[in-house]
């Protein structure tokens, strides 16, 4: 009961006239826009100067000022002496870049929302902004506006929600370091970058999500993030819409905020109480782009619908990143597992999209079944979605409670499957030989289940 009265909450639309103060007390009393958790899947781009070294991501830049030794012998081998981080920006060419065919890659993956990276940790801008003086990407590298192509195509060609990742810090901006040496104390980095940056960001692209990150151990009160979050809910172009995360300043990550991130890759594995978003990656490792990986490095197909399904039975969402070349290329392999994913959500998105956590996470009786509903014409309908074909043509089910109006369909396959009841719970279902050319998808089958005593 508490589960369900948790994600009716969810869904409330937006007080008209609501007002919010400046603290998590109030913002955390804001409602989530019900569109954020109706969409379950969205896709990460983690893409930047970072992306020319595809060596260790944003964090290149922080392990050169570390004089790292494997950053060292990296440089040593490829670069000249006197060469130096912010040479790598010409190298951002961004020139096969073409964003209408990235919204096309999107929206045949069956994703929800897009989330782009505006700022890394490095500080280079993905976008012409006024507080970025030769740091951006209009001024240098691919001289164009990389965030407001992509929002144009996003929003021209599809239904997609698009969202600005941006890092409050950055790892060798001298105001910020100063600040830090003050033991934030001032606060000139926020006041002349970081808030600056946000207030155009979410003026200029209007997004549909705000996702912060890096704190670097500063408290949000040092960040100003309860007074900008105040302005997003109250005053900004997207008050009504824009959903943000958790990562406001040191201590606020799982605690305050629109949704839940908590840590990278968070899947607990468990309903939780509060919505929550697992930010994880396709290559096994790294958030960029890696340019001597290999296909060992990259998820499959079966473990990326894994996650997705244990992570939307738990009731959160999936962020699955992607690292585009500094060229503007999604490599194949990036593109092939997104199109797989929405090859399978076309088939059975019924079962992601929309859908609350059941009474029940997974099933007792056989590993790899992980249950999903929602509301239907005759009540609730149960997704069991077995990430394994069930062998010997019977699938065993503990916890469903079968009755007499009970009836079992196969996403994408025609027709009723019988079952047997169990004598107090649970049901045997039995599946019959279907023809390879018949079957509905090749990874990970749902059996909807309606009219369930237990529903």
């Amino acid at each position: 009961m508490a589960g369900l009265l948790l994600f009716t909450l969810l869904t409330v639309t937006l007080a008209a006239g609501a007002r919010y103060d400046p603290t998590w007390e109030s913002l955390d009393q804001r409602p989530l826009p019900a569109w954020y958790d109706e969409a379950k899947f969205g896709i990460f781009l983690h893409w930047g100067v970072f992306s020319v070294p595809s060596f260790a991501g944003a964090w290149f830049q922080e392990y050169w000022r570390q004089n790292r030794a494997d950053v060292v012998e990296f440089m040593k081998k490829n670069y000249r002496p006197d060469f130096t981080y912010a040479d790598f920006a010409a190298q951002f060419t961004a020139e096969f870049y073409n964003p209408d065919e990235w919204a096309e890659i999107f929206n045949a993956s069956g994703a929800r929302y897009v989330v782009l990276t505006t700022k890394h940790h490095e500080g280079f801008c993905n976008w012409p902004t006024k507080h970025s003086f030769n740091w951006n990407a209009m001024d240098v590298g691919p001289h164009r506006d990389l965030v407001g192509d992509l929002a144009k195509s996003i929003r021209k060609k599809t239904t997609i929600k698009f969202g600005l990742y941006h890092s409050l810090f950055e790892f060798v901006n001298p105001i910020f370091l100063q600040d830090k040496k003050n033991g934030f104390k001032t606060q000139d980095f926020v006041k002349y970058k970081t808030m600056p940056e946000l207030y155009e960001l979410v003026n200029l692209y209007k997004p549909d999500i705000v996702w912060s990150d890096g704190d670097l151990g500063a408290s949000y009160t040092y960040w100003n993030s309860t007074e900008f979050l105040a302005w997003l809910y109250n005053d900004s172009p997207v008050k009504d819409t824009v959903v943000t995360n958790d990562r406001w300043g040191k201590g606020t990550a799982c605690k305050h905020g629109g949704f839940y991130t908590c840590t990278d890759r968070y899947n607990p594995g468990v309903a939780q109480k509060h919505k929550f978003e697992d930010a994880t990656t396709i290559h096994k490792t790294h958030w960029g782009f890696i340019r001597n990986a290999k296909l060992s490095d990259f998820h499959t197909i079966e473990e990326l619908l894994t996650e997705l399904v244990t992570v939307v039975s738990c009731g959160g969402n999936i962020l699955l990143n992607v690292g585009p070349t500094p060229d503007g290329m999604i490599s194949p392999i990036y593109e092939e597992r997104l199109r797989q994913m929405g090859q399978w959500l076309n088939v059975n998105g019924d079962a992601i999209y929309e859908t609350r956590p059941w009474t029940f996470q997974n099933d007792t009786a056989t590993p790899g079944v992980w249950y999903t509903s929602k509301k239907s014409a005759t009540g609730i309908s149960v997704y069991a979605i077995a990430l394994s074909w069930p062998k010997g043509g019977k699938l065993e089910l503990a916890v469903p409670q079968a009755g007499t109006a009970t009836t079992v369909t196969l996403l994408g396959y025609p027709g009723h499957f019988d079952f047997q009841a169990g004598a107090t719970s649970g049901m045997t279902i039995t599946v019959p030989a279907i023809p390879a050319d018949r079957m509905p998808c090749q990874w990970a089958w749902v059996f909807r289940l309606d009219n369930l005593k237990n529903q």
